[in-house]
């Protein structure tokens, strides 16, 4: 069992994010006929307080990659933080136990 266990876990992290994204269901659309999006970002709030303001304005550059929809570019951005997240646990995990085993040596050294 023990071999198997982080596989089972990684298994089961997958499920846990991609369940729910295919089981949410898409309103129906707004009053004024556009299609609602569930999980739309502080990204395209900003463009179209920005498509208000200066309607000629034009991007400086283009994206690499468009998600096809607003739940991807979510599940997207909170697969990069928990990235982010796990990187720098690890990091100060590592520095503590580090840390930890740098005192001990010394101690022993100093008997």
């Amino acid at each position: 069992m023990k071999r198997y266990q982080n596989l089972l876990m990684m298994i089961a992290v997958v499920v846990l994010v991609a369940v729910p994204l295919w089981m949410v269901q898409k309103p129906a659309p707004g009053p004024d006929g556009k299609e609602v999006e569930i999980f739309r970002g502080a990204d395209d709030q900003a463009k179209d307080v920005i498509g208000t303001i200066a309607p000629g304005y034009q991007p400086w550059f283009k994206p690499l990659m468009e998600p096809p929809s607003g739940e991807i570019g979510s599940l997207l951005f909170a697969l990069q933080a928990a990235l982010g997240a796990g990187f720098i646990g690890y990091y100060l995990g590592v520095a503590n136990t580090r840390s930890k085993y740098d005192k001990a040596i010394s101690k022993a050294a100093k008997c």
